[in-house]
């Protein structure tokens, strides 16, 4: 599908979604980050006529990642009447959450609780305006190999772009115009202080993650598959004990 007719088709798949819904919604919200899924996914919201708030949540935020996200907000805003930007300034609750849980400490485990923080947040402002909460998860994320935090960036109610590659999306931002800057920041997940990449963290580019997850006989397969194994309990469903009747 072209480009354009794949833009169309997903900003209408988000408007059928919504007039849909039992008790239809009336907002998405979305939180942004500064890098190019949550810049198309927002944008696409917009499209959609429907209002659209858009929250940057930073949390000891790297200020290049976070004035990225500030400039799409910006970007947004004078382009849609119907988006609401907000600055939801989370440090100090999450310096708080870290103190609490100081005996328990795990860099890992609090870079996950940032991400869980953002969610609890989006879901807070998505109670209070009608509103369901949209997710910006890519093709190769959310179902190749599970790059996400389980009941943080993956707690949400619609995945729009969720059957786009990477590579997809880039073509997409293109199209729609999104800020350069954007486009060629390198990916990143906004979870570490040291800002590490995706990439970096994953071991492989996402345009070589691609050719693994869709290739079998990929030289990359195996590294594709040993992560993919990893984070399975993400991608599937939640096992239940079942008893015997």
């Amino acid at each position: 599908m072209e480009v354009s007719k794949k833009i169309i088709f997903i900003k209408d798949w988000i408007l059928n979604y919504v007039e849909k819904m039992p008790k239809k919604a009336k907002s998405l919200v979305i939180g942004i980050s500064g890098g190019i899924d949550s810049s198309v996914s927002s944008t696409l919201c917009a499209m959609t006529g429907l209002k659209t708030i858009v929250l940057t949540m930073p949390i000891k935020q790297i200020n290049s990642q976070h004035n990225l996200s500030l400039k799409h907000q910006k970007w947004l805003k004078s382009k849609f009447k119907n988006v609401e930007p907000h600055i939801v300034e989370l440090d100090d609750v999450f310096k708080s959450f870290e103190n609490k849980l100081s005996p328990f400490a795990n860099d890992h485990g609090f870079a996950n609780s940032r991400a869980r923080l953002r969610m609890t947040t989006l879901y807070q402002v998505a109670a209070a305006n009608s509103g369901i909460v949209v997710g910006t998860g890519n093709k190769v994320e959310d179902f190749g190999v599970g790059f996400y935090t389980k009941y943080g960036d993956g707690g949400v109610d619609i995945s729009p772009i969720a059957d786009c590659t990477k590579t997809e999306i880039w073509e997409i931002g293109k199209e729609l115009g999104i800020e350069e800057e954007i486009i060629k920041a390198q990916p990143t997940d906004g979870l570490w202080d040291d800002g590490r990449t995706d990439e970096g963290q994953l071991g492989l580019s996402y345009k070589d993650l691609e050719e693994a997850m869709e290739n079998p006989n990929s030289l990359n397969r195996s590294k594709y598959e040993s992560i993919r194994k990893l984070n399975l309990h993400k991608m599937d469903a939640i096992p239940v004990c079942k008893i015997p009747k």
